[in-house]
């Protein structure tokens, strides 16, 4: 400790030296310490947005950027990046004597946040008036100059054919023409690093997830999520979709706020080779996770088993069967009724999952 009881010994230069940016706790404060052309920068360690831990960020010039979700802030002043100069986290005067880093706690500048937009996805959610809807998730993946016939989407658009016939809106999202990047595991940096809407999402403006979160979580009634079998599993890009979905469980996980309510799913499998009752089970089971509801015989499928490699003649078989069609269709009825009893019967909006505690985090947040 200085002399003067308001300098706090921190660390030492030596220390503070070693990297770029650290985070050091002392007390029960927690402080990013950085160190940059001979000069030593203290703020708080906790970012405005989440609380993310800006120690353990990076530099960027002058700035310090939060490792969960890239804000930006003077790695001396505290003050936000051009633009955004209204979010300033607390900064500490600082001063070096013996080699000793010292800050002045009591003079630290005020924690500001400016209020920022909402994300059109964090809106309310609540059913907007009008017909049951319908979105139909197609997940084959191919080439959209050269494209091919796609049997779980040929299968598919039968069963919004029909969905339309009984008096329901339909959406057709195709993966394939959405340009959307993978899950970027925020969630292992910390559960609270992983957001509703996705961190991704908030970040980047041309990100085309987005889509799949307003249909799933505000617009549908019902969803049917079509895929091929690929080497015994769903396509590529049902999985790069359901690892998105993540930020619609995780909210269940930290906040015990389910997104999904009185929603329906249910999917169609068409694949060369066997493996039905695996994809079906997966998908049952990721798709229970976020809050869906499903009706009796929630999926239908098609597979000539492992044997049959005619690739042509499979195609052949899908393009003209009578039962797949028929299948489709009575699928799609079994979706539809059971949306528009959960609708008329008003189902209770609140449902507590059980069987495991909701962790909600602290987040650090020290005073001003």
């Amino acid at each position: 400790m200085a002399e003067d009881e308001n300098w706090f010994d921190l660390c030492s230069l030596e220390e503070a030296s070693r990297a770029p940016l650290r985070r050091v706790r002392a007390g029960n404060m927690e402080f990013a310490v950085s160190f940059k052309d001979s000069r030593v920068g203290v703020i708080s360690n906790a970012c405005n947005h989440f609380g993310g831990p800006l120690g353990e960020g990076r530099l960027d010039g002058e700035y310090i950027v939060c490792p969960w979700h890239n804000w930006k802030f003077q790695r001396c002043s505290g003050v936000g990046e051009p633009g955004f100069e209204g979010d300033c986290v607390p900064a500490y005067p600082v001063k070096v004597e013996n080699g000793r880093v010292l800050v002045d706690l009591n003079a630290a500048t005020k924690r500001e946040r400016t209020p920022h937009a909402q994300h059109p996805l964090a809106r309310r959610i609540q059913r907007a008036p009008g017909p049951l809807r319908l979105a139909g998730i197609a997940t084959s993946v191919m080439d959209a100059s050269n494209p091919r016939f796609s049997g779980s989407e040929h299968v598919l658009a039968q069963a919004l054919k029909a969905a339309n016939e009984l008096g329901a809106e339909t959406r057709l999202i195709s993966l394939n023409e959405l340009k959307f990047r993978a899950c970027e595991g925020y969630y292992s940096k910390s559960a609270h690093a992983c957001t509703w809407p996705c961190s991704i999402t908030q970040m980047d403006e041309n990100d085309q997830m987005d889509r799949i979160y307003e249909a799933l979580v505000h617009w549908a009634d019902a969803i049917l999520v079509a895929s091929p079998i690929r080497w015994g599993a769903a396509s590529s890009l049902y999985f790069k979709m359901a690892e998105r979905l993540n930020c619609v469980q995780n909210q269940i996980t930290i906040a015990n706020r389910v997104l999904i309510r009185n929603k329906v799913a249910g999917f169609i499998i068409v694949g060369g080779q066997d493996n039905i009752q695996a994809v079906a089970g997966q998908m049952l089971g990721f798709f229970a996770e976020l809050g869906f509801i499903f009706p009796q015989f929630p999926f239908i499928a098609h597979s000539r088993g492992w044997s049959h490699e005619d690739m042509e003649r499979n195609v052949e078989i899908v393009r003209h069967s009578k039962e797949l069609a028929e299948g489709a269709a009575m699928l799609a009825k079994r979706c539809f009724d059971l949306a528009k009893d959960l609708i008329a019967r008003e189902a209770p909006a609140s449902i507590h999952r059980g069987g495991r505690k909701a962790h909600s985090l602290r987040t650090e947040r020290p005073e001003p």
